[in-house]
């Protein structure tokens, strides 16, 4: 293993993808493009969908952002994975510059920590519509839901462009070649060729910020939440509030659970392959999950799919002869 005194600042980095499958790389194309076909024309739905509400409530909205910014995620990784894949005579890696590199990382960890801070604060509003229903209109107004989907985004950013610094400043030595198709958290760390505990602190203070604190907040607005339910006497009413929450619910434990698999661990226990492919996961599979989530369990969002879809048709009819 190199020292650290050795080390080099690299001109760039060699991504590996699966490269070593090469009778593979044609399925795999294929898989992931129809994946990300779908997640795109899903949340592009959902989008359109909750633009074509007069009035949108507070919760549409936060769908409406959450959407976005899950069109984002899969867009600064899945078009060059595919591009990688679609491409012959990569049997070394595909290069990205030391910049590229950087920059695809803290757009990855900036989105994935303004949907951590974005899920807390749907939980909040989920608090106020079911906790004190009288002031919801009061309390939740669409100016504090712009003020809040702007500190979600600035939060992620803030917390990414540190994270990102104190990762591309701890030096690499020998190989190139990332473990990865993207520019990962995990996989540079691996690449790294200083092995002290201090050089995990930064991801580690990510995590504090991005997963317990958000966490925190989540898990005292739904106990707060449950605290009121059990207080109903109707099962009707206790059910249909349950019901509000449970897509919440469902789209917050597939982020909080992959990301704390995938990040709350020592770097001893990095496995590149391992991670690599559960990134696959958690950035092609997670993301197409979500519109089907909340598509079969959010009646507004139901009822403005159909709605869109209805004018679809209504346009297609008009223009036939």
């Amino acid at each position: 293993m190199d020292s650290p005194s050795n080390a080099t600042m690299p001109c760039g980095f060699l991504l590996q993808g699966f490269s070593e499958f090469p009778h593979l790389r044609p399925v795999l194309f294929l898989l992931l493009l129809a994946v990300h076909l779908a997640t795109l024309g899903g949340n592009l739905l959902i989008l359109v969908a909750v633009a074509s509400v007069p009035s949108p409530p507070p919760m549409l909205l936060f769908l409406c952002q959450l959407s976005a910014i899950e069109l984002c995620y899969t867009l600064v990784v899945v078009p060059r994975s595919l591009a990688d894949l679609a491409t012959p005579g990569l049997g070394g890696g595909s290069p990205i510059s030391f910049l590229g590199c950087a920059v695809q990382m803290q757009m990855f960890v900036a989105l994935g920590g303004a949907e951590c801070f974005l899920l807390a604060t749907m939980a909040y509003d989920r608090y106020v519509a079911i906790c004190h229903p009288l002031r919801y209109t009061a309390v939740v107004t669409p100016g504090l839901c712009a003020r809040l989907a702007l500190a979600c985004c600035l939060g992620g950013l803030a917390v990414s462009v540190g994270l990102t610094v104190a990762i591309f400043h701890l030096p690499f030595c020998g190989s190139r070649l990332l473990v990865h198709f993207f520019c990962d958290i995990t996989a540079l760390l691996d690449l790294a060729c200083t092995r002290s505990y201090a050089d995990e602190l930064p991801l580690l203070g990510t995590c504090l910020v991005l997963l317990l604190l958000p966490s925190l907040l989540i898990l005292s607005s739904y106990g707060a939440i449950a605290a009121t339910l059990r207080r109903l006497h109707s099962p009707r009413g206790r059910y249909k509030a349950a019901s509000t929450c449970a897509s919440h619910l469902a789209v917050t434990f597939l982020h909080y659970g992959c990301a704390t698999f995938m990040y709350v661990r020592p770097k001893a226990s990095y496995s590149p392959r391992r991670d690599r492919t559960l990134a696959l996961i958690y950035t092609n599979i997670t993301p197409l999950l979500y519109p089907l989530i909340y598509s079969l369990r959010n009646r507004e969002i139901t009822t403005a799919i159909r709605r869109v879809l209805g004018q679809g048709r209504q346009g297609q009819g008009l223009c036939e002869p």
